[in-house]
């Protein structure tokens, strides 16, 4: 997108700022880690003709990006806040940032997780001293009682994206993408409640808002895409998604208008083009990726994208996370060659 179009959107004050962002990088790198960039050859080679580089956070703690926002949301606390014990919903990722970052200070973590929620999160969250509580179907049923809870019983809430200190978090990672690889062109982001896109879109348009931004999504839950045509928030849920991690209908009201106006596109992916992205980058590229890592990659393979932000260009696909259950990852291995 040219400087000239960016100008003729409608104003608006971001509430994260590049120095929200680059405070909290210092603050991160000193527990998490700066994760690596690779070149995927047969994204590059086979499929759109660029140079493709993934971006991958399943290698952060945690195996998802999101210890990051979590990190850097608790730090913020003050001791009263941490006193009253923290309460968070999450299908997964986000449970397990807020789990293992309350533990690393000493904090009491309640995490509201929906029935459901793949085994592997659930496990891993408890093993980090978060108490778990499943209730409702989905993630906006979760996050309803969550709320509930903290209300009645004093928690403080670790929202998990729509937040500034948690975006500030997320947007570190479009830091190191942009100190990792000179002359990026296009970075594709997967998007749930828009933590993520919001942290990264806010940190790469910053220092170069000639960076073609991406966002992606499932067919069946793509709250944030319906909401970026519709130019308001509206709830999008029609099925479950291999995406569990991305599987919010309505998004934040601090991400949307961030997303809105610094993400210059949205794009939506089936759930076979989901299940193919997983297998090809476990095959191909000898990555573990959970559903919603594997969005990016999905969109890319299936030609979402147009080929004028690939062909010849630096592409950065993110894989925001790796925690899959291995009944899933067997699952879905007897799909194709079962």
């Amino acid at each position: 997108m040219t400087v000239e179009a960016l100008n003729a959107r409608p104003r608006f004050q971001n509430p994260v700022t590049i120095q929200d962002i680059k405070k909290a990088a210092r603050l991160i790198h000193q527990v998490g880690r700066v994760t690596p960039l690779i070149q995927s050859m047969f994204l590059s080679r086979d499929v759109t003709g660029g140079e493709v580089y993934l971006k991958l956070e399943n290698m952060q703690l945690t195996g998802s990006f999101k210890f990051r926002g979590a990190f850097n949301k608790i730090n913020h606390l003050n001791e009263s806040e941490k006193e009253r014990g923290v309460i968070t919903a999450s299908a997964g990722n986000h449970a397990q940032g807020v789990a293992l970052t309350s533990k690393l200070l000493g904090i009491k973590s309640i995490v509201v997780m929906p029935h459901g929620a793949p085994l592997a999160k659930q496990q891993a969250t408890a093993g980090y001293g978060a108490q778990v509580i499943l209730h409702g179907d989905t993630f906006d049923e979760a996050h309803q009682f969550m709320e509930k809870e903290a209300i009645e019983q004093g928690y403080t809430i670790v929202d998990p994206y729509d937040d500034v200190d948690v975006i500030a978090g997320q947007g570190s990672i479009g830091l190191e993408i942009l100190e990792q690889l000179e002359n990026v062109d296009t970075v594709i982001v997967p998007v749930g409640g828009g933590g993520l896109i919001s942290g990264i879109a806010t940190a790469i348009k910053s220092i170069n808002p000639q960076i073609h931004l991406i966002g992606v999504q499932s067919e069946n839950v793509h709250g944030m895409t319906s909401s970026y045509h519709a130019n308001e928030i509206t709830t999008f849920g029609v099925d479950k998604t291999l995406a569990d991690g991305t599987a919010v209908a309505t998004p934040g009201q601090i991400t949307f208008p961030i997303t809105k106006h610094l993400v210059d596109e949205m794009v939506l992916v089936s759930e076979e083009e989901i299940a193919t992205a997983m297998k090809d980058l476990l095959q191909r590229a000898k990555v573990v990726a959970e559903g919603a890592g594997a969005l990016p990659t999905a969109a890319l393979e299936a030609h979402k994208i147009d080929s004028c932000w690939l062909e010849n260009k630096r592409v950065v696909a993110l894989v925001s996370g790796g925690n899959v259950d291995l009944e899933r990852v067997a699952t879905n291995i007897d799909h194709f060659v079962g």
